[in-house]
């Protein structure tokens, strides 16, 4: 059986927003997010899940080198080697690790980069970002308390792998770290979700236009059942995918609980 590159489901969120259309990662995002997944298994379905969709951006964002290479052969056939094409391992790349949800996420993507990019313009930043929520305990903003950034951005590849993209604002404040306090000019600033809602959507691409997004599923489960039976995004301000609380439905439940076995 061979498994080829996913299709992407067709919407009006804009060309930037890629939703890949794929029956092996939907079982096993559709395992990921069952009541009855637990630890080691979720973290085993996330390191999957994360390295696919990372290969798929990379495919469709990063930029290609032609290459010539010997193989183990051109020893007995000096006329023979490889040639092709890859990802241009200069590319400098930079993964933002989003505490704590995206922790795990972070490194499978940064372990993923190191196997084909040149270590040396790889790195792994850390931001500790929490929401900030009212008293009635909607999700209100986003506050950064903590940095650990290894220096600047200039022509880098700049990927945030968080894993639920809910309201938007978590992803918002961090583009907008990176844009006023690393130095440089990134060449893309790319989000990398299993889920997305139209309401992330909509802030994230009204505050940074510019990005692109990957995602794995889009859930609206909260729209009424007229919009649902249209195109995502042809009434994308009437579409709903998160509760009262700032979850997403049908979603998965809190993704930086059980990945870390911690329910507080």
């Amino acid at each position: 059986m061979s498994v080829t590159e996913p299709s992407q489901l067709v919407h009006a969120y804009g060309p930037q927003v890629h939703i890949l259309k794929s029956p092996f990662h939907e079982t096993l995002l559709a395992r990921l997010c069952a009541p009855e997944t637990f630890q080691p298994e979720i973290n085993n379905l996330v390191s999957h899940l994360y390295q696919q969709l990372l290969v798929s951006a990379m495919n469709q964002e990063f930029p290609r080198e032609r290459f010539t290479a010997p193989t183990r052969m051109t020893e007995f056939h000096p006329d023979q080697k490889l040639s092709g094409e890859r990802l241009q391992r200069e590319q400098s790349a930079i993964v933002v690790n989003i505490m704590r949800a995206g922790t795990y996420p972070s490194h499978v993507c940064y372990e993923t980069l190191l196997s084909v990019l040149d270590q040396k313009v790889v790195r792994q930043d850390h931001i500790f970002a929490a929401r900030v929520t009212d008293s009635a305990n909607h999700v209100t903003g986003t506050a950064i308390s903590a940095t650990k950034i290894g220096g600047g951005k200039e022509g880098s590849m700049v990927i945030f792998p968080d894993p639920m993209g809910a309201t938007g604002h978590t992803m918002v404040t961090a583009m907008s770290y990176y844009k006023e306090k690393v130095p440089g000019k990134a060449r893309k600033m790319i989000g990398l979700h299993l889920i997305v809602t139209p309401e992330y959507l909509r802030q994230v691409l009204q505050a940074h236009p510019e990005t692109v997004i990957y995602a794995l599923r889009l859930d609206r489960g909260l729209s009424d059942e007229a919009i649902l039976r249209t195109p995502p995004g042809t009434h994308w301000f009437q579409e709903r995918g998160l509760n009262e609380k700032g979850y997403i439905v049908p979603g998965g439940g809190g993704f930086g609980e059980i990945m870390n076995n911690s329910f507080v």
